[in-house]
């Protein structure tokens, strides 16, 4: 293990989290926080010194950085942006007790979006701010971020692939460009470029500023923080159409985009993933629609616009909300919701999930497997968008979609412990929508009526997982 490489790594993280608190601190003394900016100016102090440690200790790191090194460097660049990025929570007195920061902060950065805060539009202005941020940080990846920033040449480019790889959610990873840094620099680029425009459309629609700035962050990060406690309901329809549309946009892969500049326009409808997330988008729509409108919930046009606001932001594992599905929505709308937490968006997207790619894979696998029964001497070859898949991502999707069902039921026992020992008025249906939702990165759970958890998120229709 290159422990020199990792933690020059870790300090240069640090140092990227650093500088990200810097526009937090500047709101907070507009505002006059005076707690906040303390609170900012003790976490910046203690990651920036952090980082100037490491990064003298680690001096002369040697070039050898394998794919075991990559996965290290991931998880504890991690676990050192959630400890240190929860800090401005618990010395402003936002958040006091450190456990319940550190799950805000790591909810952030994950962009799941669930909460412990019962009223977010209570926060200070530069703490409201700082949560949404980490969102966006976290959406496409602070890794991959650094890789945009940091200069590689000679004999350390090789280590970025492995770096993106471990950071990237989706069965494989290649590169848009030679070099992997140019890839980096593309994929962020583009991520900007949809973020300020959807800043801008909201805008237009009214909405502050600020609010604007938040509420784009996490719909890039595909997060769902919101600023106002009921999320995104109380906003016109106009702001919840655009929120539909880019939550829409960040979920497809990024080279998608990356291929239109290229004009080739061809490659992106040949996409398969693509195609099964468009049809599996409006398909679920579609449905919904029907069932709200036989069951007289909304008119035509509120079953569209909450139809497809929450399809999509559930697939994207996005968790903003416009309505109270679990208590007003029927339950066959409701399980289409539930099964959409678990197939996500596009790999190569800021979302969540299994990833359409995976599904699609997982479903041919299953063919493949039920035609070599049939007819043992045939072979056959899976191809993805008429390309053949290697069996070694066969064999890794098999292996990553087993340990997707151990640790989902792994976590529900763990979770519906507390329910037994300690006497949670949480049941089987909040306890698995809980960890369903958790896991996926989305926010979005159910809790019935009359056991509603003391504290709530950001949408009505979010529980404290």
């Amino acid at each position: 293990m290159n422990y020199k490489m990792l933690g020059r790594f870790i300090s240069m993280i640090l140092a990227i989290e650093t500088a990200s608190m810097i526009p937090a601190l500047l709101i907070s003394l507009f505002c006059r926080e005076r707690r906040p900016v303390i609170g900012f100016l003790v976490a910046m102090a203690a990651a920036g010194v952090t980082a100037a440690i490491l990064y003298l200790l680690t001096r002369g790191a040697g070039t050898d950085f394998y794919a075991r090194e990559g996965m290290v460097c991931v998880g504890v660049s991690w676990l050192a942006l959630c400890l240190f990025g929860c800090l401005p929570f618990v010395v402003s007195g936002a958040i006091p007790n450190f456990i319940d920061a550190l799950f805000e902060t790591v909810s952030g950065f994950t962009t799941t979006g669930s909460t412990i805060v019962p009223s977010p539009s209570s926060l200070p202005k530069g703490i409201l701010y700082w949560r949404s941020f980490s969102h966006w940080l976290g959406g496409m990846g602070v890794l991959v971020f650094l890789l945009a920033l940091v200069p590689v040449s000679g004999r350390n480019e090789g280590y970025t692939l492995h770096i993106l790889r471990a950071e990237s959610s989706g069965p494989s990873v290649g590169k848009l460009v030679p070099k992997m840094r140019q890839t980096a620099t593309v994929l962020y680029l583009t991520y900007i470029a949809l973020t300020v425009l959807n800043f801008i459309f909201l805008l237009c629609g009214g909405m502050s500023p600020f609010d604007s700035v938040c509420t784009a962050f996490g719909t890039a990060g595909t997060g769902g923080f919101g600023t106002r406690d009921t999320s995104i309901m109380e906003f016109s329809p106009y702001i919840q159409i655009v929120c539909t549309v880019f939550m829409f946009l960040f979920g497809i892969n990024f080279s998608m985009y990356y291929l239109i500049l290229l004009r080739r326009v061809r490659s992106v409808f040949k996409d398969e993933e693509l195609r099964f997330y468009v049809l599996t988008v409006f398909g679920s729509a579609g449905l919904i629609v029907w069932n709200l409108l036989r069951n007289n919930v909304y008119g035509v046009g509120d079953s569209i616009r909450h139809a497809f606001f929450q399809v999509v932001s559930i697939i994207t594992t996005t968790g903003f909300s416009t309505a109270n599905f679990e208590n007003d929505w029927p339950a066959f709308s409701q399980a289409i919701l539930l099964i959409l937490m678990a197939v996500g968006a596009c790999a190569g997207s800021t979302g969540g999930g299994l990833k359409c790619s995976r599904v699609i894979m997982l479903f041919k696998i299953m063919k493949r497997n039920i035609g070599e029964v049939m007819h043992p001497q045939k072979v056959k070859t899976v191809r993805l968008s008429g390309k053949p898949v290697p069996e070694k991502i066969l064999a890794n999707t098999n292996a990553y979609f087993a340990a997707y069902i151990l640790l989902m039921v792994g976590s529900f026992f763990l979770v519906s412990i507390d329910s037994f020992m300690l006497g949670s008025p949480f049941g089987f249906t909040e306890n698995s929508t809980a960890v369903l939702s958790c896991f996926n990165n989305i926010g979005p759970g159910s809790a019935r009526s009359d056991r509603r958890p003391t504290s709530r998120s950001s949408g009505s229709s979010r529980s404290a997982c």
